[in-house]
């Protein structure tokens, strides 16, 4: 066995069967559903202090984007002292740009581990009690029999793209989880205040094409990616979207909470909205 085996992925899996034992001794319908459910949360809330460093990193560096803009305005010529400045910048506000892609980094393993969990527990096929058994620690969480699958209606190991078969309201999973990656993609967007009215610079250069280029691609980001999740979704089990819905919900409160709603602060009721 591996070690990403051995310290993330069997952990992960010992934990979701110890919940759905549980759940099972209190005769809590949906077992398997509902741990899934209470794993997702766990996961997140042991992430919760580096997604937190993430977010306000973000923020900090969506905060001093009217600078940078001016910096590279006055200084954009000159590449040293444009570096220069940035730099200065950077440390007059204990900003570090790299700060937010560790906790990302980290995250990583996590989620493939937790993927990989899921996917063993909702496809049952094969010699699927000995192969679960023989990875759990402790005997008292032995399965005795294939766990049940439906949650809410829907089986777990369903695909939304077997919806002939699964009946068409399978078709609402993939577009709820859209909707929901487009929520947060909006929240995790900056509503950024103006940038100081300097006269602009005209852009000869390629590297300036280049980053206006890259400027309209996180733009379309924003769309793309919700939409990409929902096409994933709408070819992986139902066990994963739950998981993934979960996750990002909780997500939505963490950002809501730590810096606020971001770009989709407009559109939220008065009494929701936050003052950046």
């Amino acid at each position: 066995m591996n070690p990403f085996e051995v310290f993330l992925t069997t952990p992960i899996l010992n934990l979701l069967i110890a919940y759905y034992a549980a759940l099972k001794t209190l005769f809590i319908p949906w077992a398997l559903g509902f741990a899934i459910i209470l794993l997702t949360v766990t996961i997140r809330l042991v992430l919760w202090p580096l997604t937190g460093v993430q977010l306000k990193s973000t923020q900090k560096m969506a905060a001093l984007k009217p600078h940078l803009d001016r910096i590279k305005l006055e200084h954009g010529h000159d590449k040293i002292r444009h570096q220069q400045e940035v730099s200065k910048l950077y440390k007059e506000h204990g900003v570090n740009p790299l700060s937010g892609c560790l906790p990302m980094i980290l995250q990583i393993p996590v989620f493939i581990a937790l993927y990989n969990v899921l996917l063993k527990i909702v496809q049952v096929n094969g010699d699927f009690l000995n192969k679960i058994n023989s990875q759990l620690y402790f005997s008292f969480l032995h399965l005795d029999k294939v766990p049940d699958t439906y949650f809410l209606g829907f089986n777990l190991s369903d695909k939304p793209n077997q919806w002939q078969q699964a009946g068409i309201l399978i078709l609402a999973i993939p577009i709820l989880t859209g909707l929901l990656q487009l929520i947060q993609s909006k929240m995790l967007t900056p509503a950024l205040p103006p940038s100081p009215s300097i006269t602009p610079v005209k852009k000869t250069d390629s590297k300036g094409e280049i980053e206006d280029t890259m400027a309209q691609v996180s733009s379309q980001m924003t769309l793309i990616m919700p939409l990409m999740i929902a096409f994933f979704s709408y070819g992986f089990p139902v066990g994963l979207s739950l998981y993934w819905n979960t996750f990002t919900i909780i997500g939505i409160i963490q950002q809501y909470v730590i810096s606020g709603p971001g770009a989709l602060n407009k559109y939220l009721p008065k009494r929701w909205q936050k003052q950046s």
